[in-house]
């Protein structure tokens, strides 16, 4: 495909991932995955290991896993491909071609995944979904379910001084202005349901720093006038919940 080509499919598509194609064409993705790719800690290579990633859209982590070396990597999704979110599979599929890698794809509900369905994976990536769902913990489950190894989980956290496993519910567009966001675990929930679900070894590696919640709860409040405290409160975090220990570390 010609670098003309090649950007006028670009252009034609309405992206979530931020990634770079052949001829130095970057997506104008609204995710900055520069900026989250190093807070997931995901092991530099990856030779001779299989890769599931959960709600995929765009692909970006999913072609990152090839780039490192797996085996194998299974990019999933359906609510961003064929359901009612605004996204579709044309970016996952163009980026494919243009990258040449040889990532799989199943159009799939996280709730559907079973052994039986997908298979098992060495490293299961749930990035940016828990939030979304009405029943975030039976997608831990069903994750759970079909990963060997690690599974890493990026989400959003809220209550995190609450001693106890608690979360928030979104019952409008309160989060992101966005009313398909549901809930917001707090730390201690989201440690407590995937050692439940069988991870012998859950460790956060990542958490949205104070300043930088402050700095976004100053302009969400000023511009969209949001909760300043309830801004303040809010975070990104990343787990790794392990079944064995010595394996796959970072």
């Amino acid at each position: 495909m010609q670098s003309t080509e090649l950007q006028d499919a670009v252009d034609a598509i309405s992206w979530y991932h931020k990634m770079e194609l052949p001829g130095g064409i970057l997506t104008p993705g609204e995710s900055d995955t520069a900026r989250g790719l190093p807070r997931l800690r995901l092991p530099e290579r990856l030779d001779g290991l299989s890769v599931l990633d959960i709600g995929a859209w765009d692909g970006f982590y999913s072609f990152e896993a090839k780039r490192r070396g797996a085996a194998r990597v299974l990019a999933t999704d359906s609510f961003s491909w064929t359901g009612p979110g605004w996204g579709s599979k044309a970016g996952f599929l163009l980026a494919r071609r243009a990258l040449g890698l040889d990532v799989e794809d199943l159009d799939i509900d996280v709730m559907e995944l079973a052994p039986e369905r997908v298979g098992t994976f060495d490293i299961v990536l749930l990035l940016g979904v828990l939030y979304h769902l009405k029943d975030p913990i039976t997608a831990i489950e069903r994750a759970a379910s079909v990963t060997n190894h690690l599974l890493i989980v990026e989400t959003v956290t809220n209550l995190s001084l609450s001693p106890f496993p608690a979360a928030r519910l979104f019952v409008g567009s309160e989060l992101n202005n966005d009313d398909t966001n549901w809930w917001a675990l707090n730390p201690t929930a989201l440690h407590s349901l995937l050692k439940r679900a069988g991870f012998q070894d859950v460790q956060t590696v990542y958490r949205t720093q104070l300043a930088r919640r402050v700095a976004r709860a100053l302009d969400q409040s000023i511009r969209h006038q949001r909760s300043f405290w309830s801004q303040v409160r809010g975070a990104r975090i990343v787990l790794h919940a392990r079944k064995e220990r010595q394996i796959l570390r970072a």
